[in-house]
């Protein structure tokens, strides 16, 4: 199996990493950081018991991805499936849920599109990003739909200290060009930042296709470079008003122009907008109340020979307020409620093209000695399906030295898009939400130079929304169990940084009919990364080895994509303390492979970047 590697140098990590000598860095630090996806408040990464992970930008950069993609590919419990190479079309995979189960919120909105029920990720530029939290596993008890699979929030940028100015200029293969430029300031009293970045590409060929025949990918023989721009800015600030209040917000625009390869149309413009604001009382340590308010835009536009071939735009106000409070030692209740509306307009008329959705929602955590406790509750009340009630129970048991054993149980739902509902023609107004029940077991371990966890879980989801050939409309037919596991170890071990994660996932159909038992199309079983990195004075250099096993690209199981491996190599070099030249290369081997069936991926690529952050002196 083409993942083996992976695996085998992850429990090789385990297995020595005793025996290396440990550096005078500790990285179970990490596990120090901030989480607040996970339960919507600021708790310790290693007191979370949802499973979860956070990619800050010191790593962003150390990485030198320059898409959300390459970022992401083989984390923990992550698949995704990309149509061609960057600014394609990508879904993302977590635990096996599909993009419409995942939550993918900006600064705590909610983005994507209402109408196809899934985010463009894709669009999203890795340079206006500060950091990411990956939680995976459930939490509609939370945020209410659409997290089947869990959430994942990305944060952009933000500043402290001194004024600290920043430019990046990089080249690379099949004609990348990429820029950027900031500036960030704070203080006790307030803080403000601005960036803004551009990425161009000449693309490869993105569809092996054919002009006619069923199954011949995207319908066009047309085998030129597709290219992709990317232009992106943000801004973002905050003040303290008085000693108890705090104000902030950001605005994020990154627009996409895309060429692909169709028989209707090859081209697109989209747009990703979203504005968020905060408005923070914390009177004492032991209460904090905020209002939230945001709006996210998706808005995508396709054109052919003939012009203008139709186009969608979908916007999403919402609101929320929240209370967090402090009971007694280790004792703590966070309660709110919130709103979200959905509008679309666009070429296609919708018989109807708004609803709203209101809810409550409450979570307590408590700690007794070695114990941890979680339990939360949400009602959501949607215009469209009704009521719907979802909970989440968690349980820790720290075992002394360093291991700790969880237990965590929670429900989950998806709310029908307006495709699903009102697609005219095709859509279903009677549709009910998919429901999801899932039980994670954790085992995690910190051991002075290394940490480990190791996941296992099940979550199975019924009324899943597909096609019924009986009625020629989307229907609430279908059920799947989703069942894996993860393993992941960091360590600082002999000037090394090692980050290994491996992750296998079982998604099968369990319906009744032809396909009860085949996989879920498009998910790898398994896959996973490799990354090590060192720094030795002005110098630093890295690593990383990403795999994924063969998948099937239809739900009948008969169109399989074969199982990739990818060997990545980065180097940074300090000309003086202001100054940083990159350079790069991805898919060393020169690996040809496909993830969706007849899109291909990049060949072997090169990169140069260089950096200018000068030091406050």
């Amino acid at each position: 199996m083409i993942v083996r590697p992976l695996a085998t140098a992850t429990l090789l990590a385990l297995a020595v990493s005793r025996s290396l000598p440990a550096s005078a860095q500790d990285p179970a630090t990490g596990l120090d950081e901030v989480l607040v996806t996970a339960t919507r408040t600021e708790i310790a990464l290693r007191d979370s018991l949802s499973p979860a992970q956070v990619i800050d930008r010191d790593e962003i950069e150390r990485s030198q991805a320059t898409s959300l993609q390459q970022l992401l590919a083989g984390r923990a419990g992550i698949d995704l499936a990309n149509t061609g190479g960057p600014g394609k079309q990508t879904s993302l995979f977590l635990r096996g849920a599909g993009s419409n189960q995942v939550l993918v919120l900006v600064d705590g909105v909610r983005i994507g599109s209402a109408t196809a029920g899934q985010p463009a990720i894709q669009d999203i530029p890795v340079a206006q990003i500060e950091r990411i939290e990956i939680v995976r596993g459930p939490h509609s008890s939370l945020y209410g739909a659409d997290a089947i699979g869990g959430v994942i929030q990305i944060f952009t940028r933000r500043d402290r200290g001194a004024p600290q100015p920043r430019l990046m200029l990089g080249a690379g293969s099949n004609g990348l060009r990429e820029a950027g430029a900031g500036l960030g300031l704070g203080g006790e009293r307030g803080w403000f930042g601005a960036d803004l970045a551009f990425l161009r590409t000449d693309g490869i060929n993105a569809c092996a296709g054919t002009a006619a025949g069923w199954g011949a990918g995207c319908f066009a023989d047309d085998p030129d470079r597709d290219g992709y721009r990317n232009r992106s800015a943000s801004v973002r600030g905050g003040a303290r008003l008085a000693e108890a209040w705090t104000l902030e917000g950001s605005v994020l625009h990154a627009a996409g122009y895309n060429h692909y390869d169709g028989s209707w149309a090859d081209y697109s413009e989209t747009e990703q907008r979203v504005y968020s604001g905060r408005l923070r009382y914390a009177p004492s340590a032991r209460l904090a109340l905020q209002a939230n308010a945001g709006r996210s835009y998706d808005d995508a536009q396709d054109y052919g020979p003939s012009g203008h071939a139709g186009g969608l735009r979908t916007r999403r106000d919402q609101a929320s307020l929240q209370g967090d409070f402090v009971l007694g030692d280790g004792q703590s209740l966070m309660a709110g409620a919130d709103w979200l509306e959905d509008r679309i307009d666009g070429t296609t008329a919708y018989e109807v093209d708004h609803r709203d959705n209101t809810g409550v929602f409450a979570e307590y955590q408590g700690r007794f000695g070695a114990q941890q406790l979680q339990a939360g509750l949400r009602h959501d009340d949607n215009a469209q399906f009704g009521g719907h009630t979802t909970g989440n129970l968690g349980w820790g048991w720290h075992l002394g030295g360093g291991l700790r054993l969880s237990a965590r149980y929670a429900t989950g739902f998806r709310a029908p898009s307006f495709n699903d509902l009102y697609y005219p023609g095709f859509g279903n107004p009677d549709l009910a939400p998919e429901e999801s029940e899932n039980l994670n077991l954790g085992l995690a371990g910190e051991h002075g130079d290394w940490r480990w966890s190791l996941d296992v879980y099940e979550n199975r989801v019924d009324d899943l929304i597909s096609y019924d050939a009986a009625t020629f409309l989307p229907g609430n037919i279908d059920r799947a169990r989703l069942r894996g596991g993860e393993l992941t170890v960091a360590a600082t071990l002999g000037g090394w940084d090692l980050s290994a994660q491996y992750s296998h996932v079982d998604p099968r159909n369990r319906s009744d009919g032809p396909y009860r038992g085949h996989l879920l199309p498009r998910r790898a079983r398994d896959s996973g990364r490799l990354d090590l990195d060192r720094r030795d004075g002005r110098l630093a250099w890295g690593a990383t080895l990403k795999a994924a096993g063969p998948r099937w690209d239809d739900a009948a199981n008969s169109a399989r994509v074969g199982g990739h491996l990818t060997f990545d190599l980065r180097a940074e070099y300090a000309l003086d303390a202001d100054w940083s030249l990159l350079a790069r290369v991805t898919n060393l081997l020169d690996q040809r492979y496909q993830i969706v069936d007849w899109y291909n991926q990049p060949g072997r690529e090169f990169g140069l970047q260089l950096r200018w952050r000068p030091q406050a002196r």
